[in-house]
């Protein structure tokens, strides 16, 4: 009975590791690049070309959120000085779903905000790291996208 338990145990236990592998990891190098961005930076927008898609499903990562993402970030953005508000946004051909991991550990998601495509404004940002990831709400993967960042109304 108890190697049963003990077995039992180490089965969930290796559900909830593959599980928990399967979601995002703010801590994971991200896949296209890093910026540091100041409060009144130019030019602005700031845009950077990636790529929206995954196959972690959101839905089993008790965040509130649908859709698909890698488990590392897909890029980090490290903001600096004083702003009354900052908007990281994806516009995409497909339909695009954006997460966002604050500086104070918060999660942020958006699902379409313009359209299919999502956008998220941080009014007054807190400094410090944004991990980002863009994945698609239908499991698509390897679809071109531009990731903007801007202090003007979006």
């Amino acid at each position: 009975m108890i190697k049963r338990t003990l077995a039992a145990l180490a089965t969930m236990a290796a559900v909830l590791g593959t599980s928990a592998a399967a979601c995002p990891d703010w801590q994971g190098r991200p896949y296209f690049g890093t910026v540091e961005l100041y409060a009144g930076f130019s030019p602005d927008p700031y845009v950077r070309n990636v790529t929206a898609g995954g196959t972690n499903d959101l839905a089993r990562c008790g965040l509130n959120a649908a859709g698909y993402v890698t488990s590392r970030p897909d890029f980090d953005l490290y903001w600096r000085g004083s702003s009354s508000q900052m908007t990281i946004a994806i516009e995409a051909r497909a339909d695009a779903v954006l997460l966002v991991n604050a500086p104070d550990g918060s999660w942020h998601y958006s699902d379409d905000y313009r359209g299919t495509n999502p956008a998220i404004t941080f009014y007054n940002p807190q400094e410090g790291l944004y991990d980002i990831w863009i994945g698609s709400y239908d499991g698509s993967r390897r679809n071109p996208a531009r990731l903007v960042f801007t202090e003007f109304n979006y």
